[in-house]
């Protein structure tokens, strides 16, 4: 993998709405990209298990951060993710994006969610369009 310049690394990690969630982008290199996020209480739904939405929402800071890695524009074309597991308050969870194919004006990511045991949480794939 090679680096990231210095100037994508500080557009990534100054995404509001991972400041707001919680997110932590922790690793950032070419087509690569890992966040975390700490389950809180205010991350739960009415069942009492963190929401579907605040784990979609770290797999996809992961997405976009690998995606736009490049220093290229990239915007989502498609996502999926399927939940698999929940956990518990306090669990500290991980998305690691990476890149899965890269073809002049498109690219498509697989990212795993797994909790602190490495145990697969979520499963998420997404394409994007490269703008430049």
């Amino acid at each position: 993998m090679s680096s990231v310049s210095d100037e994508v690394r500080e557009c990534v990690q100054s995404d509001e709405f991972c400041e707001t969630m919680g997110i932590d982008v922790v690793e950032l290199e070419s087509g690569y990209a890992r966040t975390e996020l700490t389950i809180t209480e205010d991350l739960l739904n009415f069942h009492g298990t963190p929401h579907g939405g605040a784990i979609y929402s770290l797999a996809d800071a992961a997405f976009a951060a690998a995606s736009n890695s490049h220093g290229t524009t990239a915007v989502a074309l498609e996502t999926n993710i399927s939940y698999l597991e929940a956990v518990d308050v306090d669990e500290t969870l991980a998305a690691i994006a990476e890149e899965t194919h890269l073809a002049g004006k498109t690219a498509e990511y697989e990212v795993e969610v797994t909790d602190g045991t490495d145990d697969r949480i979520a499963t998420f794939r997404g394409r994007v369009y490269r703008m430049d």
